[in-house]
C-alpha cells in the first residue's frame, strides 16, 4: 500500500512538473527539459531552465484533508462527504487563504540540498480557479524566509494558468 501510495505522489508531482515547464516555456520561451525525480534531502523533481539546473519542490493545494482524500480518490465516510457538501456551500475566500497561507508557511521551514529552488503549487481543489486566486493576490502573504528563488502557482490542475507569487 505505502508503496502505491509513493507511486501515486510521484505520478502528481511528475503531471505539475510537466504541466508547469510545458506553460512557462509557452510564455517565457526559455527551454524547460528533462525532468528526473530526486532523493528527500533535494527538491521533488530537478530540470534543465535553458542549460542551467533547476530544482523544483512540488506542493498540491486542497481546501482540507477531507477533499484531497475526495480528489485522491480515498474512500469517505458519510460525515466526510457531508463535511465536503459543506464546505462546497462556504464563501469561498476563507477557504483559499487559509490552505495557502498553511502551506507557504509549512514550505517556508524546509531545507534543501540545492543551489537553486522554486516552489510550485499546484491547486488540486475543484472550489477554486485563477480568478479567485488572482482576487486574493494582495492578501497572500508569502513568509520572509524562505529557500525559493521563485514561487508559482498553478491555478487549475489541468489548465496552464499560473500566476507568480515570488
Amino acid at each position: 500500500m505505502k508503496r502505491d501510495s509513493e507511486r501515486g505522489k510521484v505520478a502528481l508531482e511528475h503531471g505539475a512538473a510537466k504541466l508547469f515547464l510545458r506553460c512557462y516555456e509557452k510564455e517565457f520561451g526559455v527551454e524547460m527539459r528533462n525532468i528526473w525525480h530526486n532523493t528527500p534531502s533535494k527538491p521533488d523533481i530537478s530540470c534543465y531552465q535553458g542549460d542551467a539546473l533547476l530544482d523544483i519542490e512540488i506542493a498540491h493545494l486542497y481546501a482540507s484533508e477531507t477533499e484531497a482524500m475526495a480528489v485522491l480518490g480515498r474512500p469517505l465516510s458519510i460525515s466526510m462527504q457531508c463535511a465536503l457538501a459543506k464546505m462546497a456551500q462556504d464563501p469561498s475566500d476563507q477557504k483559499l487563504l487559509a490552505p495557502l497561507q498553511r502551506l507557504l508557511k509549512q514550505k517556508a521551514t524546509k531545507r534543501y540540498n540545492s543551489t537553486r529552488t522554486w516552489l510550485l503549487i499546484r491547486n488540486a481543489s475543484p472550489l477554486w480557479l485563477k480568478a479567485d486566486f488572482e482576487q486574493q493576490l494582495t492578501n497572500i502573504e508569502v513568509p520572509k524566509k524562505h529557500p525559493f528563488e521563485q514561487i508559482w502557482l498553478l491555478c487549475d490542475f489541468y489548465k496552464g494558468d499560473m500566476l507568480r507569487l515570488v
